[in-house]
């Protein structure tokens, strides 16, 4: 029996796994990218209260990234470990706390240390996800489980956005503090207490899932079991010495580069069109992100009923690249750019789920910790990249047309190193 011949109760099955778990880890994603991002919205009105540069807010932006970097393997590793809800808890509690600590920076050594513990205290969160979801689900499935949990980031953008432009305007000067400072105080609550909500409700593995039937269960068990027999037997250090670790986390990178492009400058990409209102800047932000939200899961279901990846991958980011190149052809129009970040938006947030599909069928065990925690950590000094040059780039020529056009070359070169992914790196077509 192909995987593609499964019967109607293993689908059933399914369904009851993915309506039990990705509830939390989706909610968990929302307030980590929310935590990860909101500092764009707070740039609006923080950089000139405190006196900030855009060079200082794109390296204190970016820096997040730096912590994350050192950190990643040994979290995700620790996670395997320990069990992810334990570990996933304590992460959430930690950037939550931290994150509600930047509402009181004053100094650009206090901006950059607050930013560059918090990445420290999210390092593994997302590849530990990615992890936790092969305890789970094989390969030929992963692609609409990851899909899903990462509806997380457009839907942060949809909602994120506009109520992150209303705390800005509504809040102001309450109790004494500034609009930026509510933002990041009140957007850190949900991170607290849902470190509570992962405790009382994620499982460990699947052996820890009471609401599992035993016939369930050991569907579940053989379909993991199975692929795991056909994945390479890699150790820890063996992760670091395969080419297409690398080459997966070159990609990753690329990608990055445009997510975090657009997570961390959209709103100021918008205000730099003439408007000026956040909550009206908030709604138009919330725009690509609608968009995006609609278009990644069903090219993540065509992606799993077909078993390709590599063209799934390759033709979004060609798209997200397209995007960036329209925006240049008119940087004062407000519908002009709305319109060409949706496309960009579109076209990076799809290609990245189904991106996960092609390092997580070729690795397993120790070596899916570290491999996929490496994978991400490469990817995610984009992270940094990205916000820092385009604050660069944006300070000595005051104008963001030059980090577009570095956002549009890094697409390019992830569409064209996915499409000469080695076969022997693929893991499916």
């Amino acid at each position: 029996m192909t995987p593609h011949d499964e019967p109607h109760t293993d689908d059933a099955t399914y369904r009851k796994v993915s309506w039990r778990i990705i509830p939390i880890l989706f909610a968990c994603y929302v307030f980590s990218y929310l935590d990860r991002v909101n500092v764009g919205f707070a740039k609006l009105t923080m950089t000139s209260d405190l006196g900030f540069s855009d060079a200082v807010y794109g390296l204190g932006a970016g820096i997040f990234f730096v912590g994350y970097f050192a950190f990643e393997i040994p979290s995700n590793v620790i996670l395997h470990r320990v069990g992810a809800r334990r570990w996933i808890a304590r992460i959430m509690l930690t950037w939550g706390l931290l994150s509600a600590g930047t509402a009181f920076v004053t100094t650009v050594a206090q901006f950059y240390a607050v930013r560059l513990a918090l990445g420290i205290a999210e390092a593994g969160f997302f590849p530990g996800v990615l992890l936790y979801l092969t305890y789970w689900y094989p390969s030929h499935r992963s692609s609409r489980a990851v899909a899903w949990f990462m509806t997380a980031v457009p839907i942060t953008g949809v909602i994120g956005s506009p109520v992150s432009g209303w705390i800005l305007r509504s809040t102001h000067g309450a109790y004494g503090l500034a609009g930026w400072q509510w933002l990041f105080l009140l957007e850190a609550l949900p991170a607290v207490l849902g470190a509570v909500w992962v405790l009382r409700g994620l499982p460990n593995r699947m052996a820890d899932a009471a609401w599992l039937h035993p016939k369930e269960h050991g569907r579940l068990a053989r379909a993991v079991l199975e692929e795991q027999r056909h994945k390479p037997a890699h150790g820890f250090a063996d992760a670091f010495r395969r080419i297409d670790t690398w080459l997966f986390g070159i990609i990753y990178f690329s990608l990055v580069v445009g997510l975090y492009g657009i997570g961390f400058w959209l709103p100021s990409i918008i205000h730099a069109t003439g408007v000026n209102d956040p909550l009206g800047i908030g709604l138009l932000t919330a725009v690509p992100y609608a968009v995006a939200t609609v278009v990644m899961i069903p090219a993540s279901l065509r992606s799993d009923r077909t078993g390709e990846r590599r063209w799934h991958v390759a033709v979004p980011a060609l798209l997200g690249a397209l995007g960036f190149a329209v925006s240049l052809l008119s940087s004062h129009s407000t519908l002009w750019a709305v319109v060409s970040m949706t496309i960009a938006t579109s076209g990076v947030i799809t290609a990245l789920p189904i991106f996960w599909s092609l390092p997580s069928a070729r690795l397993g065990g120790t070596a899916a910790a570290a491999g996929l925690a490496f994978i991400n950590s490469v990817g995610n000094l984009g992270g940094f990249a990205s916000p820092y040059l385009i604050g660069l780039l944006s300070a000595t020529t005051h104008s963001t047309r030059a980090g577009v056009v570095m956002m549009m070359c890094a697409l390019l070169l992830a569409a064209a190193l996915t499409i000469g992914v080695p076969a022997a790196a693929r893991g499916s077509r």
